[in-house]
């Protein structure tokens, strides 16, 4: 694969979602248009529409990545077995992209910075915690200390990849996992590490702040019960609000030239990377914010709109967000036809502070199958747009631009390429 000037290289990505918990099996699930949306089985069936990670225990997990691996597996539940969700399926995605970037351990404890995507992470397991506590108070464990942490994902993975090199955690709400992506380039680029661990780990909300959500009218929840799969509908006339996701991701970030110089495959290049604020606060989008964090993406990718082949757009289904991110693209590639744009949330729900690094291993999934996910609930449009269609599609790609954009003004775009 061709260096390209700048580039960071991808050698490795995992992923751990309802639609599959393996990168194969992610990408065929996509390009299928399969969701894992459905309605909550709290209340009988009867709650809020959700793509969660429903019975995802770390034994099954094990059983299926690391058969051959039986010291590995003891490490896994010696030291994750009673963190919280988040530290436990960033353990998992963390181990299969080490594990498929052909790094050992020695060599990743040398040179290698840990990026943990996120913040407030754990709040189901705190607010479960806290009412625990007000019930029997004498049955808290002392580990809350530490599980109740954002932090405790750093350790956690640290101790079991063997990571010595810097670590921290960055959040920046839904765009936590494009911003550490771009942290993470810019940290490789600056010499500050030879490679970077990049890890968005599976959120969890609490009852209070999905009730919330559904109170401000930004959660779908009324319309399409009996069909949940099509309850989210980006950038459609139908849209109601955004769908809850539950999914975590990795990556490895490596120097390209010592990517190459290791025999290491590569995956695909981070070509360019934007981020800009909208100096507001509140949820109320900025289409010139957006449209800013994209061209300071293609600015430092050296590129100009028509060299984008596909946009893996936001689009949550907001009402209004959809509606100014169609904006904020006609802005950047109006009139440029050579490319398609979808939205991966109808299929995997909206990952939170995950979303970001979810759908860059998306958006290499579809770069590398040479094909554009559909946008399955996407019948009336919003915008004239190059949007996907509702079947996978075939496309010449080589060059994309993932979009994320989250609530305080945070916008943040990045380009992936790869080389035929």
């Amino acid at each position: 694969m061709r260096h390209i000037p700048g580039a960071v290289a991808v050698t490795a990505a995992s992923v751990l979602s309802p639609l599959a918990d393996d990168l194969d099996g992610f990408t065929a699930a996509l390009l299928a248009g399969r969701s894992a949306v459905q309605l909550s089985p709290a209340d009988g069936g009867s709650g809020l529409p959700v793509a969660a990670l429903h019975g995802f225990a770390l034994a099954d997990w094990a059983r299926r990545h690391l058969p051959d691996d039986p010291a590995t597996t003891a490490r896994l539940r010696k030291v994750a077995g009673r963190a919280a969700l988040p530290a436990r399926t960033a353990a998992c995605v963390a181990l299969r992209a080490v594990r498929d970037s052909g790094l050992s351990r020695d060599r990743l404890a040398d040179g290698t910075a840990l990026l943990v995507a996120g913040s407030n992470l754990a709040l189901a397991h705190q607010a479960e915690t806290v009412l625990g506590h007000d019930r029997a108070p004498g049955r808290l464990r002392a580990s809350y200390a530490l599980t109740h942490l954002d932090v405790d994902v750093v350790g956690v993975v640290s101790e079991l990849t063997g990571i010595r090199g810097e670590g921290w955690t960055l959040g920046g709400a839904s765009a936590s996992g494009t911003l550490a992506l771009v942290q993470a380039a810019r940290t490789i680029a600056a010499g500050w590490a030879e490679r970077v661990l990049v890890v968005a780990p599976a959120a969890e909300l609490s009852p209070v702040e999905a009730e919330s959500f559904r109170r401000t009218g930004a959660l779908a929840h009324e319309h399409l019960r009996a069909e949940p799969t099509r309850m989210c509908r980006p950038f459609d006339r139908d849209r109601q609000g955004f769908v809850r996701g539950q999914a975590a991701a990795a990556v490895v970030l490596e120097r390209a030239d010592a990517a190459r110089e290791r025999g290491a495959g590569v995956l695909a290049e981070i070509a360019g990377h934007g981020q800009r604020l909208d100096a507001r606060r509140g949820t109320e989008p900025d289409a010139e914010g957006q449209a800013a964090a994209m061209r300071a993406a293609l600015a430092t990718a050296g590129l100009a709109p028509d060299d984008i082949d596909y946009v893996n757009a936001h689009g949550t289904g907001s009402v209004l967000g959809d509606e100014t991110e169609a904006a904020s693209l006609h802005k950047v590639f109006g009139g440029c036809t050579g490319l398609r744009v979808n939205s991966t949330k109808p299929l995997t729900g909206h990952c939170l502070s995950a979303a970001g690094l979810v759908e860059a291993v998306a958006t290499i999934a579809q770069l590398r199958a040479g094909s554009v996910h559909p946008n399955p609930n996407l019948e009336h449009p919003v915008a004239d747009l190059p949007w996907a269609g509702r079947t996978a599609e075939r496309w010449p790609l080589r060059t994309a631009l993932s979009n994320s954009f989250a609530f305080g003004g945070i916008n943040a775009s990045v380009v992936i390429r790869v080389q035929p």
